[in-house]
């Protein structure tokens, strides 16, 4: 249900077409909620027949049309609800804590594969997320730009500060994840010493 509420906030700025919506989730929301292209469009699809957001045909090149998507009063209420509400927290899962759980059960090389290949996948991610915040503080993020330029300048800086603390978020957790696979390759090299 999250990608409804996180198109929502996209539209919320402005009409997108559907292309365009999709390329603005990968570049903003697609950091803290992940969903294939093929999820966005029927969940386009959904919110219209909700009368969450209307499309609107409009000519695009001599012959062709793009389907212009924006959000209703409904889907503005809707949003405005979602964020009012208790967030519901989902178990978590997570393969590579549940493997490191029994390590034990494979070579010591095996082990140190996982955890190397763990700190990297982190590593890439910390890398990207750092590039984000960099791009929040300067003001370079598109979508943060356009939200910008959609809020009162009284209100900016709140935004920016919001955008902000949910980047460095994901640079605690990336760095988290690192430290704790370090630790592990550590555990590693220690019981091969036993």
């Amino acid at each position: 249900m999250s990608l409804r509420y996180a198109l929502l906030a996209i539209l919320r700025v402005g009409p997108l077409s559907g292309y365009d919506l999709q390329k603005q989730f990968h570049q903003s929301v697609g950091h803290v909620w992940h969903a294939p292209d093929s999820q966005i469009y029927p969940e386009l699809r959904k919110m219209e027949q909700l009368g969450l957001v209307e499309a609107e045909e409009q000519p695009r090149g001599e012959r062709g049309t793009r389907r212009m998507y924006h959000v209703t009063e409904a889907g503005d209420r809707a949003f405005l609800d979602w964020m009012a509400e208790p967030l519901d927290y989902q178990r978590v899962r997570e393969p590579a804590h549940l493997r490191a759980a029994y390590l034990e059960a494979t070579t010591t090389e095996a082990a140190r594969q996982f955890l190397q290949a763990h700190i990297a996948q982190w590593q890439s991610e910390l890398a990207q997320w750092q590039g984000e915040l960099e791009r929040v503080e300067s003001v370079t993020n598109p979508m943060l730009v356009r939200r910008l330029a959609a809020t009162p300048e009284a209100e900016r800086e709140r935004t920016i500060a919001f955008k902000r603390f949910a980047y460095e978020g994901l640079v605690a957790r990336a760095e988290g994840e690192i430290a704790w696979a370090r630790r592990g390759l550590a555990l590693v090299d220690s019981l091969e010493g036993t």
